[in-house]
């Protein structure tokens, strides 16, 4: 499973293999305590990372305030559409030491927000069921992990993962903004091609429908790279493809539409209002197909 802020019943969880095809142990490191950290959301990510602490973690429901008086970071780990909430419920004060562990395109909201550089975690390791070890995540084209961190306390995360054997990158923003993007675009790319052809797994995405994936990607790359002046590093239908293979099993589906493929739509809309041609073509026209714009 791809972590996220809920494991359970969500298209964006996916099972990943673990080194060795075991779970992890956690390393000798793991006494030294990581440091404590207001946690907001207690599903299958949340407990996780509170079980990586070293007891003195604050865990926070959904409507709770962040405390104002607790030094340190503080873990964000619900859905998207309950960040307004979160955010409303955290002192403006601490607004410097959220962490987000969502998936999506979260850069507008932050924008709206006046949130700059805020701190973000790409997670890649499974939780099957709460209380669980977590499994860390590789494919064949990263052995050595994909969960990455940046911001003000990525380090913070590292060493937490790290200490119960996860692996873990800091990034600086401009690699983890395009860390970021490939992420969104695998998302984006084999869940639209896969409700295309009916909801089949990734699997047969990669497999079946190789052709057409790869020029979504192709072109969902090349419009973010417009959009965000980022060139991206060759190969990455390659890389996104050896992962589809990783999550194999998995089923296709559009989800969470405003922050994941509409941030692509909204590119469409953007050019064609300039009079210019849609970068996105096959996009919007899938999109149309399945009723979705």
């Amino acid at each position: 499973m791809l972590a996220t802020q809920s494991l359970s019943g969500s298209p964006f969880s996916p099972r990943l293999i673990s080194r060795g095809g075991r779970r992890l142990k956690p390393r000798a490191s793991a006494m030294a305590n990581p440091t404590p950290a207001v946690i907001v959301g207690g599903g299958r990510v949340g407990r996780a990372l509170r079980d990586m602490g070293g007891g003195d973690d604050v865990l926070i429901g959904r409507g709770e305030s962040v405390p104002v008086d607790f030094a340190g970071p503080i873990f964000v780990c619900t859905r998207n559409r309950d960040l307004d909430a979160v955010l409303d419920s955290t002192p403006e004060s601490r607004w410097s030491d959220l962490v987000f562990f969502q998936n999506g395109m979260l850069d507008p909201w932050f924008d709206s927000k006046g949130l700059v550089n805020a701190g973000q975690v790409l997670a890649y390791f499974a939780v099957s069921k709460p209380g669980e070890p977590p499994v860390d995540g590789i494919t064949d084209t990263n052995p050595d992990g994909l969960t990455s961190a940046y911001g003000k306390w990525a380090s913070a995360v590292s060493s937490r993962l790290r200490s119960s054997g996860l692996s873990c990158k800091t990034l600086e923003k401009e690699p983890f903004q395009k860390q970021m993007l490939e992420k969104l675009i695998w998302i984006c790319s084999f869940m639209l091609v896969g409700a295309i052809h009916s909801g089949v797994t990734v699997g047969a995405v990669e497999k079946d429908y190789h052709s057409q994936v790869c020029a979504l990607i192709a072109e969902l790359a090349s419009a973010a790279a417009a959009e965000k002046g980022v060139e991206f590093e060759e190969g990455m239908q390659e890389r996104l493809c050896a992962y589809s293979r990783a999550v194999s099993h998995f089923p296709t589906a559009v989800k969470e539409f405003e922050w994941r493929n509409g941030w692509f739509y909204s590119l469409s809309e953007k050019a064609v209002a300039r009079g210019e041609e849609d970068p996105c073509p096959l996009h919007t026209a899938w999109l149309k197909e399945l009723c979705l714009v």
